[in-house]
């Protein structure tokens, strides 16, 4: 999914709550939960508890380096 590509790549810049991502990428806020449930579930993405908000970061640096990766590729064959 190009959207959760994109959440991938901002959570690589720096962790973010379900409002800042929903903002940065023009997506609803439940439509967010929804792709970040997704990540969530494959492990890609963790959360913090701060008060009524979660922040999700990436689960470590690997998958930083993947998302990287992946965008680089795609960029070689344009």
């Amino acid at each position: 999914s190009p959207v959760r590509l994109a959440i991938l790549w901002k959570l690589s810049e720096r962790p973010s709550t379900v409002n800042e991502l929903a903002e940065l990428l023009d997506v609803s806020q439940p439509l967010m939960s929804q792709h970040l449930r997704v990540l969530r579930q494959h492990q890609l993405v963790n959360s913090t508890v701060h008060g009524q908000y979660h922040t999700y970061q990436l689960a470590d640096e690997h998958v930083s380096h993947i998302v990287g990766d992946a965008i680089e590729h795609t960029k070689e064959r344009s």
